[in-house]
């Protein structure tokens, strides 16, 4: 939930002069949680200023350096969230910047717009030249083993669907079954 400067201001006030702050009904965070997003807003106030509390930098690009910068004072032990204030950003933009270079590197940290890439299911022709004598039984194998469970499996949704039918067909007749018997006793009386 987004709340307005107003709000963030008289939040701060409070908690600057230790008033208890109540959780807004509107809210879905516990006390617990609203707490911790008030004690970053008096961060934000103490470094900024009242002005700081109004902006919002979620959507602000940093260099692939700005995110370096970040990640090595993360990992000098600096927590995620008094980084994510003083580059005002969101803490959990640093979570995902700290798994990509943790995973791919220094590489990890390119500005990247849109979905990432599909990686592709066949390796080039190229690379298939450049496989071993043991690495091509094995793709032999496997795709024999591939082409087994794809029969297997349109086996096995023929099968469901005729069971499908039957039970379906079964249920017909004993509907007519039921509707002649009940003629039958209405022609007896």
């Amino acid at each position: 939930m987004k709340y307005n400067w107003e709000f963030k201001i008289e939040c701060v006030e409070k908690y600057r002069t230790n008033i208890p702050i109540t959780v807004p009904e509107c809210s879905k965070a516990s006390h617990h949680d609203f707490m911790h997003m008030v004690r970053d807003w008096n961060k934000i106030y103490e470094k900024y200023g009242i002005d700081g509390l109004r902006k919002n930098y979620s959507n602000r690009l940093l260099s692939p350096e700005e995110k370096f910068d970040c990640i090595t004072r993360i990992m000098s032990g600096e927590s995620y969230r008094d980084v994510a204030i003083d580059k005002q950003i969101s803490a959990s933009a640093l979570h995902v910047w700290n798994e990509n270079y943790q995973r791919y590197g220094y590489d990890g940290l390119q500005l990247k717009k849109g979905r990432k890439p599909k990686e592709p299911v066949m390796a080039d022709t190229k690379e298939m030249k450049e496989l071993t004598k043991s690495e091509k039984e094995e793709l032999i194998l496997l795709r024999k083993r591939i082409e087994y469970l794809e029969a297997e499996n349109a086996y096995l949704k023929k099968l469901r669907a005729l069971a499908a039918r039957k039970k379906a067909e079964s249920s017909v007749r004993a509907k007519r079954q039921k509707s002649s018997k009940d003629s039958e006793k209405k022609d007896i009386d």
